[in-house]
């Protein structure tokens, strides 16, 4: 075998591996982004500077993102956040023909459906967004300060089971650090382990 063809085996035979992104870091500026949401409206991270910005990847069909909209508990802490003016983005990340990946218009039904309160909801099929924030699970939360600097990443709770029941004596991290916010304090739990369903890249 001619040396170049051992060379081009050799390269087949290596693990196919893409660039990994390090994680955000806490009391550093978020990652910009720019993309259309399922209305076509533009959504730019830096141009939303001056507000609270809170991030959410979701996942319709993750049985862990069931349990927070099936019981209206996410939904509750969107309103919640919305009403003070925190602009909400729920981004889904799942890739052309993997779970939790759908057309703009069913996507955005089945959100209608559940009476979602986000501000905007982005498809990021490529998962370029979702690789920026390396978002792990759905859910997995980011919350982002009037300055644009990252203050909280991980978990929307405490309980990290799938039983609905859970939500009632959870404690919620984003309301937590969304209310640290209101009140001028640093946010007191600022960094968490996230659970759920791998986001489906």
């Amino acid at each position: 075998m001619k040396p170049v063809l051992l060379f081009t085996l050799g390269l087949a035979l290596l693990p196919f591996t893409t660039p990994a992104h390090a994680a955000p870091e806490i009391g550093n500026p978020a990652p910009e982004f720019m993309a259309n949401d399922v209305d076509g409206h533009h959504v730019m991270l830096s141009s939303l500077k001056g507000k609270t910005i809170v991030l959410e990847w979701s996942n319709p069909d993750c049985p862990f993102v069931h349990k927070q909209y099936d019981t209206g508990n996410m939904q509750a802490v969107q309103k919640e956040a919305t009403k003070d003016n925190v602009i909400w983005i729920t981004i889904d990340s799942s890739a052309k023909g993997k779970e939790g990946n759908y057309p703009a218009p069913e996507l955005k039904k089945i959100y209608a459906d559940q009476k979602a309160n986000f501000s905007h909801l982005i498809i990021d099929e490529s998962g370029e967004i979702g690789k920026l924030y390396a978002a792990k699970t759905t859910p997995h939360m980011f919350v982002i300060n009037e300055k644009g600097v990252l203050v909280y990443a991980g978990a929307i709770d405490d309980k990290s089971g799938f039983e609905k029941e859970e939500v009632k004596t959870a404690k919620n991290y984003i309301l937590a650090a969304l209310n640290d916010l209101k009140a001028g304090r640093p946010v007191a739990i600022s960094s968490t382990k996230p659970y759920g369903c791998s986001v489906k890249y």
